[in-house]
């Protein structure tokens, strides 16, 4: 497997191996488990995993493999096209029990990759890292494997950015929040929009006015950004911001009288068994 190979996490996965060792037992040390996603043209993309029961002692690791099996075909059953990529292990670093797994996963997926989430929080954050089984050694003697370091990222889906977004806001002040309205979440966006712009304008003037070195990457991102936003007129842009408005108003109305219409129908069952 190229070296050059990129992994992308969703954040889902990193949620749940957060939450398998949060319950873990009391003498595991840590957690580990099977990644699921797809892999092709040097990208692995994991978007789901789950947690394997093991036990780690001084010269060998006993694991649940049937369990995990069972685990991987009901998960089949579900989304077909998620196969197996790899193994996730809690912890900084990598450890002399990782080879012994990692042959196990090598029977399972071609060229599978490890995980390792710092649930410890030693550097003060969640370090991820991810790692590639590269062989090494003298042609008919002695050969061996290491584990090297790869690209990771995080990536998500429309509505995983959503969740997220709902989680950031309980990081400083509230331990619970609510979904907000389609109307304030329109409102919320355009807000943080009108900041992002105001940010790139003051970056513009203050690289006219000699006061910011100019960037050419940023340039070219800048001038690719305005060209791909369609030319409209004041009057023509507030047309269509209304009209997609009055369509969301009328979304919420409908769906406001569907929820009215079944509370009426559960009440009038009610009355008509009385």
């Amino acid at each position: 497997m190229a070296l050059n190979l990129v992994v992308k996490i969703h954040p889902v996965v990193l949620f749940q191996i957060v939450d398998a060792y949060e319950r873990r037992t009391v003498e595991a040390h840590r957690v580990i488990g099977t990644l699921l996603g797809t892999a092709e043209k040097g990208v692995v993309e994991v978007s789901n995993c789950f947690c394997v029961p093991h036990k780690e002692l001084e010269d060998q690791v006993e694991a649940e493999l049937t369990y995990g099996m069972d685990m991987y075909e009901l998960n089949r059953r579900v989304n077909s096209q998620e196969a197996i990529v790899g193994w996730w292990a809690t912890g900084n670093a990598v450890t002399n029990h990782s080879s012994l797994i990692h042959e196990y996963y090598a029977r399972e997926c071609k060229n599978p990759v490890h995980v390792t989430v710092d649930t410890t929080l030693m550097a003060a954050r969640m370090g991820i890292k991810a790692y590639i089984s590269v062989p090494f050694g003298v042609p008919g003697g002695t050969t061996g494997c290491m584990f090297t370091p790869v690209s990771v990222e995080i990536t998500c889906y429309e509505p995983e950015v959503v969740g997220l977004q709902l989680c950031q806001k309980t990081q400083y002040t509230k331990r619970q929040v609510e979904p907000m309205p389609d109307l304030a979440q329109v409102a919320d966006a355009t807000q943080n929009l009108s900041h992002l712009l105001d940010g790139v304008l003051a970056y513009v003037e203050d690289v006219l006015a000699s006061r910011a070195p100019p960037d050419n990457a940023v340039g070219r991102a800048l001038l690719d950004m305005v060209n791909s936003v369609p030319k409209m007129t004041a009057e023509e842009f507030e047309a269509m911001f209304n009209s997609n408005v009055k369509d969301l108003l009328m979304v919420i109305c409908l769906s406001q009288l569907i929820k009215t219409q079944l509370q009426l129908n559960e009440k009038l069952t009610l009355l008509t068994t009385l």
